[in-house]
């Protein structure tokens, strides 16, 4: 899991600033430092007390819609000619989150010693994404805050209705896991050892799936507790390994790939890529600090290789495109779209248009695995739990045929 680093840096005009930052490593902190443009004077891992970890679990979840919610009121007060400082102080008062309330008080807070927007905003890294800082940056340096907040808050906006959607098809498969886990658990406990009373007076062999299915009643009932220490302990491996970064890369890599849903989550990756590349370089941007906020964004650990990659190369003067184009991950009509836009000089329309092409094909995606899944799982909850059914009967249906 990533550790959170204290850190203390010196900005191109000199000043000292002191933030958190959590990563996993040491090494990866200070890189990340110093493509911020900071030179780091100190960075030193924070271990979390017992106080710490009160706090953070009574903190109030900040999710992508409050985000949203916050850019968009506050660009609306800009665009009317209100100050910051007073459209900060109101939107205090209006937001819901208490967290946010609090860090959006604590901005004014910094603005009024001296900092800039964009600098109190980066010394709250755990409560605003990557996209916030540069963006606003932008926004300030161009003059154009209040566009560049509207946009922030359209992204924002998009990703939180990209996410709902892949949550809405990921909910139905999970809820019919659960239920035939419910079920078929049930049986085990309460229905089948009934059976292995009965059949024990019985003379003769048991049919193998009868013996299979009371062996495996007698285990969960008899030895629940490892059961339950084995489940628990498989899930604890899992997220250690998923921690890893070659245990990550495998594992999202298998999303990519994975039968039914693996469509899906790709085109899901694509779209937050290209609507997040899309917004950073038409608020101005940079391309390299860009493509590093994209990739730290990205969701997916095969694409942010990927991206990582792109941008080495991209140092070197060859195109986002011809870039991007090594990696199968980025499909064909992505990079050809692409070099159009870099061709034409409107890559940030490009690529607009195709995340708004990705979002609607995740859309229509999720629609049909909707209507093509149901049936699958149907047939999967009938089979498990006709199964268990038949091989508990089928002494029985043997007893009938002696008899006649």
């Amino acid at each position: 899991m990533p550790t959170t680093f204290a850190y203390k840096v010196r900005d191109q005009s000199g000043k000292v600033i002191e933030g958190t930052l959590e990563a996993p490593n040491q090494e990866l902190v200070a890189s990340k430092l110093r493509e911020m443009g900071y030179s780091p004077l100190e960075i030193q891992a924070r271990r979390k007390s017992l106080k710490d970890l009160e706090f953070s679990l009574g903190k109030e979840k900040i999710g992508i819609r409050d985000l949203a919610v916050l850019a968009r009121q506050l660009a609306t007060m800009i665009g009317a000619g209100m100050p910051l400082i007073r459209a900060l102080k109101i939107l205090t008062e209006q937001t819901e989150n208490k967290r946010l309330g609090q860090a959006v008080t604590e901005i004014c807070e910094d603005i009024e010693k001296g900092m800039s927007f964009a600098q109190a905003v980066e010394r709250r890294e755990g409560i605003f994404p990557p996209l916030f800082q540069p963006m606003i940056k932008a926004g300030e340096s161009g003059g154009m805050l209040d566009t560049v907040l509207v946009r922030l808050a359209r992204t924002l906006e998009k990703q939180a209705e990209l996410r709902g959607k892949i949550r809405s098809a990921m909910a139905y498969p999970v809820m019919v896991g659960v239920m035939v886990i419910l079920i078929a658990g049930g049986m085990l406990v309460f229905i089948v050892p009934k059976f292995e009373t009965m059949y024990k007076n019985l003379q003769g062999t048991l049919p193998t799936p009868t013996q299979l299915l009371l062996k495996l009643s007698s285990i969960v009932t008899g030895s629940w507790w490892m059961v339950l220490l084995g489940g628990i302990g498989s899930v604890m491996l899992f997220k250690k390994w998923v921690a890893t970064e070659k245990g990550l890369l495998t594992y999202d890599r298998f999303k990519l790939k994975a039968p039914v849903f693996g469509t899906l989550v790709s085109k899901a990756a694509i779209a937050r890529f290209a609507r997040t590349l899309a917004s950073l370089m038409r608020a101005g941007v940079p391309v390299i600090e860009s493509l590093t906020i994209v990739s730290d964004t990205s969701g997916n650990a095969v694409m942010q290789k990927g991206i990582n990659e792109a941008r080495e190369k991209v140092r070197q003067g060859i195109n986002i495109s011809v870039a991007l184009a090594d990696h199968p991950v980025f499909p064909p009509m992505v990079v050809q779209m692409m070099a159009v836009g870099e061709e034409t000089g409107a890559l940030d329309e490009m690529l607009e248009k195709m995340a708004d092409f990705y979002e609607e094909e995740v859309e229509a995606t999720v629609d049909a695995l909707t209507s093509l899944i149901e049936p699958l799982l149907m047939a999967f909850m009938g089979v498990v739990v006709g199964g268990m059914i038949v091989a508990l009967y089928m002494p029985i249906f043997k007893l009938i045929t002696i008899v006649k």
